[in-house]
């Protein structure tokens, strides 16, 4: 059996009624669609299942790889506990309408509803034009009651915390928390692996055919945290050729890493796989066995067998660093 070797796989762009260019024009995406709103990166999701794009593995999906290789792929305790199930998904969106406001159940509430993993996820601002907002929590502390009086009244965003967003802030979103992704937005979302969004409200918007979008107001109700904290933002400070950690929960943890010499990334104590996304810049990793490039938009998933990374940028590069605790 040939060795595992880091693995890149085929995009899959999603279009969207807010959907937009920037997937193809910032992070070079192969579409030609004015709406194209995601790019599932690396996914698990039944029916959106990543295919292997380059060396001997192209054209395997990632469920045949996980079926085949276990625990090497994905990490012993990641395999033990989520046995064929790839635990992540990764995907670019670009927003040029604003999204929906919506919310995710938690795990207990997906598993009895829909039998599925609930959806914690984060956000990294790729980038933002002038004066974009994102939509986090709420903006005072909200009762049931008074939330869907505004909910009915169509004053909703009254109470939402809007903000002010630009490239590099980040967004920690755990389930239960409303949020909307605003106008002139492209972010990277790092997830739970589920598909399940229950939409609350969506500005009387229409879809192709020209009916109202289906709103789940009522199943949203139960999953809500009311509660209101004074900041969203995740805080941290960039700093060069140094790992920074951005979010450390229990379903994954994500670092930044901005690179502008070489670097050696050592897994040797991870008992998983890792994923890295490159946000801005071009570099190249060597590994016991080859080497492969990484650009901006592109993103390479690390067998958990891969304990040893030595990750040389052509420029100043950028890239995120994601694995499971």
């Amino acid at each position: 059996m040939n060795s595992l070797y880091p693995l890149k796989f085929t995009p899959i762009i999603v279009d969207k009624i807010w959907g937009g260019r920037k997937l193809h024009t910032i992070l070079k995406k192969n579409t030609s669609s004015d709406k194209a709103g995601e790019s599932w990166e690396i996914s698990g999701v039944k029916e959106n299942v990543s295919v292997v794009s380059e060396g001997f593995l192209w054209g395997n999906n990632l469920q045949e790889l996980i079926e085949i290789y276990m625990g090497d792929l994905v990490g012993d305790s990641v395999f033990e506990k989520f046995g064929y199930e790839f635990p992540l998904l990764i995907k670019f969106i670009d927003a040029s309408e604003k999204l929906s406001i919506q919310v995710h159940p938690d795990d207990i509430l997906a598993a009895a509803r829909h039998g599925s993993f609930g959806k914690t996820e984060m956000w990294y601002v790729i980038q933002a034009d002038v004066d974009a907002e994102i939509t986090v929590g709420f903006n005072r502390q909200v009762s049931r009651e008074d939330y869907l009086k505004h909910l009915n009244n169509k004053t909703l965003e009254d109470i939402l915390n809007t903000e002010k967003t630009a490239e590099g802030d980040v967004f920690f979103l755990p389930s239960g928390r409303l949020h909307a992704v605003g106008a002139g937005i492209l972010l990277a979302e790092i997830q739970q692996t589920s598909d399940i969004t229950y939409r609350v409200y969506d500005y009387d918007r229409m879809d192709g055919s020209g009916k109202l979008r289906e709103l789940h107001t009522g199943m949203a109700l139960d999953a809500i945290d009311f509660s209101y904290y004074d900041n969203y933002k995740t805080v941290y400070q960039k700093k060069s050729d140094k790992r920074i950690e951005l979010i450390n929960c229990k379903y994954f943890q994500t670092s930044l890493f901005e690179i502008g010499k070489p670097v050696e990334l050592d897994y040797f104590s991870k008992d998983s796989f890792v994923i890295l996304i490159c946000v801005d810049g071009q570099m190249k990793l060597d590994y016991q066995g080859g080497s492969v490039g990484l650009a901006k938009g592109e993103t390479i998933l690390i067998p958990a067998v891969i304990k040893n990374l030595n990750l040389t940028p052509l420029v100043k590069s950028l890239f995120l660093e994601v694995w499971m605790p």
